[in-house]
């Protein structure tokens, strides 16, 4: 094979993360740089080179790389441009697949980051032989890729599944980084969590480990590290996020009847403190042809593996 490599990469609102991909679906190298250090697309893409270029060297030089595929916030299958991502620095219409191939002179394609990363988990994850499941990615944001007879729903104009944006509280809701309130993301997100941590701290008495935290420097992390510890503030928290989620499940099937939905991201770490209470309240909340049909799932992938492959995938097809 002349070019026996592929590049994919996972744009996340705080790091990216890239890797050689060969044609057995091997991660041969990784590396990542900062998305949100530069408010100039242009140095970000040049901190992409620095670092993209070692492992193109590597495996024998560009000539050796039959293109990249690009998995990013808003990403539009079919122009290549980010489109107002609410949760990276570059705001407008952003032609981020012609920028990547002017900087290294090659192909590229991108699309949605959740498509990404369900195409790899279609491929070499929990969804493999699926047809048909729903990939939720929960990370700085809620992304999703919806899988239907084998094929990632695009939509006539290539946005189709952004469910993070889905409206779960019509009254008083959150505000969300799209500009709107009461969207999924808002609470169900690693920020949302967080959100939510101050939130229950401020409305309840009682003692909490997260008490000893400022209530502006609570992470989603800090959440998971005290519910671990037992306490039951914490545990509260991820309760809530679950019953969200769950509830947002149940609607979800409703629509495309998937066999399972699969969870990816920093907040699926969280395991059965999150799991027990999405499947609970989706359960509770399914019409009764679907009750107890739909797995929920976690990734079989690496973090940063399923969308990175999935990604890849698209530079094959270029």
């Amino acid at each position: 094979m002349d070019k026996p490599y592929v590049i994919g990469m996972d744009m996340g609102g705080t790091n990216t993360v890239f890797g050689i991909v060969d044609a057995r679906g091997t991660v041969i190298s990784k590396s990542a740089v900062k998305t949100s250090t530069h408010s100039d697309v242009n140095l970000y893409i040049d901190d992409i080179y620095v670092e993209l270029s070692k492992l193109i060297h590597a495996v024998g030089g560009i000539e050796k790389i039959k293109g990249i595929g690009v998995g990013a916030p808003n990403g539009n299958y079919y122009t290549g441009n980010i489109e107002f991502a609410p949760n990276l620095p570059w705001k407008g219409v952003i032609p981020f697949a012609n920028l990547m191939a002017d900087k290294f002179g090659i192909p590229t394609a991108l699309t949605n980051d959740a498509n990404a990363a369900a195409e790899g988990e279609m491929i070499y994850g929990a969804a493999r032989g699926m047809k048909n499941f729903i990939m939720i990615t929960l990370g700085t944001g809620v992304g999703s890729g919806i899988v239907i007879d084998g094929k990632i729903v695009y939509g006539h104009d290539g946005f189709a599944g952004e469910l993070g944006h889905v409206i779960v509280k019509r009254e008083n809701g959150r505000s969300c980084g799209c500009g709107r309130t009461g969207c999924l993301e808002a609470y169900a997100s690693a920020t949302g969590v967080a959100r939510s941590a101050r939130e229950i701290l401020e409305s309840s008495s009682k003692s909490s480990i997260l008490r000893n935290i400022p209530l502006e420097d609570i992470t989603s992390k800090d959440v998971f590290d005290a519910a671990l510890e037992g306490d039951e503030i914490a545990i509260e928290i991820f309760k809530f996020t679950g019953k969200i989620l769950g509830e947002a499940f149940a609607d979800f099937v409703t629509f495309s009847a998937p066999e399972a939905i699969v969870l990816f991201g920093g907040l699926s770490k969280a395991g059965d403190l999150i799991m027990h209470p999405i499947v609970e309240n989706m359960e509770k909340n399914l019409l009764n042809i679907w009750k107890g049909k739909v797995k929920v799932l976690f990734s079989e992938l690496k973090e940063a593996d399923a969308a990175v492959l999935g990604a890849s995938a698209l530079a094959w097809e270029i």
